[in-house]
């Protein structure tokens, strides 16, 4: 079966990104939410890349 990114929105602080990056990775999603904290304090990367992000990654379906 092949892994798909989708933002998540149980446990979502914003827009569920975080989430569904963690969850593709199957990593904690603290980690996640901390390297976008940090690169969003280096000329504003991080934020840029969420907001990108946002609207590019779908929703995940709910019967997935």
């Amino acid at each position: 079966m092949q892994k798909k990114l989708y933002r998540v929105k149980e446990g979502k602080m914003l827009c569920g990104v975080c989430n569904g990056i963690a969850e593709y990775f199957e990593l904690d999603v603290s980690i996640i939410r901390l390297i976008t904290i940090v690169a969003s304090c280096f000329g504003g990367a991080g934020l840029i890349a969420y907001i990108a992000a946002a609207f590019v990654i779908p929703e995940k379906p709910s019967g997935v």
